[in-house]
């Protein structure tokens, strides 16, 4: 079994603290127990994710988004009766105990073969990055090493780990530059094909010049400059489960407001909030789109994603959203580059 001291925290730790765990370790679960090292019960990056739609802040307890009662297995479990325990309710992993005590973990990964999808990964890598200048006036912005390899190797390479094979990558400014260095993948053990616009088409056109024998599979979309920790596999069984035709995910995005807010009716005073904090979510561009959308998707002209999935929804289809809580940086800008150098640690 795996070390699962690692993915144990008391019962009053944090939220923030479980995030943390989750995104340090591969277990993808964080196991909550007493001082008497007895289960209270787990956290997933699910109760994450439910517990972030309704705001809860991540420096509350951890009980206030763990499932109390979470599904375990015992030591005397043979490896099929815990994968049948894991697979009946749709779990990665779960906590091995022994009159309560938790004394091991067992993730789905480790007990079966490792997964491999086929679903077709769009990564949208055209654009000319001109609030990098300097940076880009030679390279396309995909290309610049972030540590010892390009922002889109490292991309690519988290894909792969996750089992992903069948890549478009949609180029545009000096896109010769992209296709030389990756080729067709087989460097990787992967498939490349490239999608080539000659003018920008925005962050959705590019779709429509996908081939038409495309696989029918949901295909997941990216922004070729982000530097995330996001797990593909559970954000497509995400999608997937939702049966939605497309999940955007989303990053919560917060302010301060500097001053003391005053809330009044008319001339009469009703409250003051010190600095309050505004919270919202925001686009962190990432996509998963059902395989029909993309034949609405006009060929050679400009469509941004966030127009079509709006033109989804006013046409009464269902979009799901798939808060992260994982590391996540969008590099726009140098200030954002340079803490990608910092952070690049996290991805080896």
């Amino acid at each position: 079994m795996l070390d699962f001291k690692k993915i144990l925290l008391y019962s009053d730790a944090t939220i923030r603290e479980a995030i943390d765990v989750l995104n340090k370790e591969k277990m993808r679960i964080v196991v909550i127990i007493n001082h008497n090292n007895k289960i209270q019960g787990t956290i997933t990056d699910g109760d994450l994710r439910r517990g972030l739609i309704e705001h809860i802040s991540i420096d509350d307890l951890v009980s206030d988004v763990m499932n109390k009662n979470p599904t375990t297995a015992s030591l005397n479990d043979s490896k099929d009766k815990i994968i049948e325990k894991i697979r009946l309710k749709n779990l990665l992993a779960v906590p091995i105990v022994d009159n309560n005590v938790v004394v091991g973990i067992e993730t789905l990964q480790d007990l079966t073969e490792r997964q491999h999808y086929d679903n077709p990964v769009v990564i949208m890598a055209g654009g000319m990055g001109k609030r990098l200048r300097p940076l880009t006036d030679h390279s396309p912005k995909p290309l610049l090493n972030v540590g010892d390899k390009p922002i889109l190797e490292t991309i690519l390479k988290q894909f792969i780990s996750s089992g992903f094979r069948n890549f478009y990558i949609s180029t545009c400014y000096k896109s010769k530059m992209i296709q030389e260095y990756f080729g067709n993948g087989e460097n990787l053990g992967v498939s490349i094909e490239y999608i080539n616009e000659t003018i920008p088409l925005g962050t959705a056109g590019c779709l429509g010049m996908l081939p038409n024998n495309i696989s029918e599979l949901p295909l997941i979309i990216m922004n070729g400059d982000l530097l995330t920790k996001v797990n593909f596999d559970r954000l497509l069984q995400f999608h997937n489960d939702q049966k939605c035709v497309a999940t955007i995910c989303v990053r919560e995005y917060d302010f301060q407001v500097p001053y003391g807010v005053v809330e009044h009716d008319g001339h009469l005073l009703q409250k003051i909030i010190e600095k309050p904090v505004n919270r919202f979510f925001v686009n962190a561009g990432i996509y998963v789109l059902d395989s029909n959308l993309i034949a609405e998707i006009p060929n050679d002209t400009r469509l941004d994603m966030t127009n079509f999935l709006q033109s989804q929804v006013n046409d009464s289809n269902d979009i799901s959203v798939f808060p992260l809580h994982e590391y996540w940086l969008d590099i726009g800008r140098l200030e954002e580059y340079k803490q990608a150098q910092k952070d690049i640690g996290l991805f080896e």
